[in-house]
């Protein structure tokens, strides 16, 4: 890049920081966004760029012939949706080509962290309230919980939309969600609602759970980035934390014992088909409630019902807390193959809420939950947890490294049957 182009410079730098804060937000791997970044500025003729990215903070620096260019930015200061999601996506690949200018690059960035959901605030509330029957369905399918399932999705969800666009109470919100489902369930447990207290937790507050966080945790400290890696177990944990400390809040206001906190009122009986109506629902939910981009539902659903069959198959051969593995080691190269080569949404899109129906947080709730009552019962409970994100971050590692691995032989396979043919007389 010429020396007498400092304002494209300064442009590049811009949108490189913010594309990359766009990426965190989305809980991409720090390591692929710096090789994202890296890529786009080559793309803009900056052969001499380094980039270091972590969960909360990116640091770039860019040579524009004369002298190295710095910028230091603050990582993004909440998650995005799924169709911003999308279009972030779809946005660096372009620039990655070396079809987008930055000027316009930045442009379109700001429309994508501009653009209203698609359902409103009505279809994010109503997708939140299919979303949490479709969890319960998978953990108490019976009539009158999945009633209250409902008033406690509504709820939640209500919380979150008035909560929008407000980061300063992100981190509070979690808890008074988790404070106020706690309470309502407990108080309706002493009233004799014939459910398990923990089976009406978790739906409703599913959403909060940093499953994807703590997996991808997982995945980066497998890949070296230490400081990643912790970063972003540390902040799941401490999210974990939270959410167990209102639902201890909850039950203290309303005086349910603390000590009974895990305790079941009564136990229901599973009907086969019912799960798989969940995770219908739940991928109905998801798809309204975070605003998923067009012709993503089908392709949600088939993953999420691959990843469900996967799971279910595997635990009847291994321990339930290793079943994730499999699970994912599926539900990652099918993400990429519709990406890929049905020209389906971005992989992040498919299998991201396959983390929730795997559900690694939700046990890591139960287990920090029960240290109040019992701390032996809760330090096993957070190995089971371990046991279970270090499944499912294989099982991610290992899938993304299957489909690379087929890919690279299926096109080697069309390579030499295309030599063969143009051999032929």
């Amino acid at each position: 890049m010429d020396a007498e182009e400092p304002r494209e410079v300064d442009a590049l730098l811009e949108f490189l920081f913010r594309l990359g804060q766009a990426y965190i937000g989305c809980g991409e791997q720090t390591a692929q966004v710096e090789l994202i970044l890296r890529r786009i500025a080559a793309a803009n003729g900056t052969r001499r760029s380094r980039v270091v990215t972590f969960p909360t903070a990116i640091f770039i620096t860019l040579h524009d012939g004369v002298q190295e260019r710095v910028t230091l930015s603050e990582g993004p200061l909440e998650p995005l949706r799924l169709d911003q999601m999308a279009d972030v996506y779809a946005l660096g690949a372009a620039a990655q080509r070396g079809e987008v200018t930055p000027s316009d690059g930045l442009e379109r960035l700001g429309e994508i962290l501009q653009q209203a959901p698609r359902f409103g605030a009505f279809g994010a509330i109503l997708g939140h309230v299919i979303l949490t029957v479709g969890l319960a369905m998978l953990l108490a399918p019976a009539l009158e919980g999945l009633a209250a399932a409902a008033v406690l999705g509504a709820i939640v969800g209500a919380l979150k939309v008035l909560n929008r666009n407000r980061p300063v109470f992100a981190m509070p919100l979690p808890v008074v969600s988790a404070t106020l489902v706690s309470a309502l369930v407990f108080l309706a447990a002493d009233r004799g609602l014939g459910v398990q207290p923990i089976q009406l937790l978790i739906p409703p507050l599913v959403t909060f759970l940093p499953g994807g966080m703590l997996t991808m945790a997982m995945v980066e400290l497998a890949y070296g980035d230490m400081i990643s890696g912790t970063t972003r177990l540390v902040t799941g944990f401490v999210q974990l934390v939270f959410l167990a400390f209102g639902l201890a809040a909850g039950a203290t206001l309303v005086g349910y014992d603390v000590e009974r906190l895990l305790s079941a009122t009564r136990t229901l009986a599973e009907i086969p088909w019912i799960p798989w109506l969940g995770v219908l629902l739940f991928g109905i939910g998801v798809h309204v409630h975070f605003s998923a981009p067009r012709n993503s539902l089908v392709w949600m659903l088939v993953v999420l019902f691959v990843v469900f069959a996967v799971q279910r198959v595997a635990s009847d051969f291994v321990r339930s807390d290793v079943s994730g593995f499999f699970g994912m080691l599926v539900a990652t190269p099918l993400g990429y193959l519709v990406q890929l080569r049905f020209k389906g949404p971005p992989a992040v899109v498919t299998f991201l809420p396959s983390f929730w129906v795997v559900v690694p947080g939700s046990l890591g709730l139960v287990s920090v939950a029960s240290m109040l009552s019992d701390r032996d019962a809760g330090i096993d409970g957070l190995v089971t947890v371990m046991i279970v994100l270090v499944s499912v971050a294989l099982g991610t590692l290992v899938g993304a490294g299957l489909y690379k691995s087929l890919t690279e032989t299926f096109g080697a396979w069309q390579l030499q049957i295309g030599r063969a043919l143009r051999k032929k007389p």
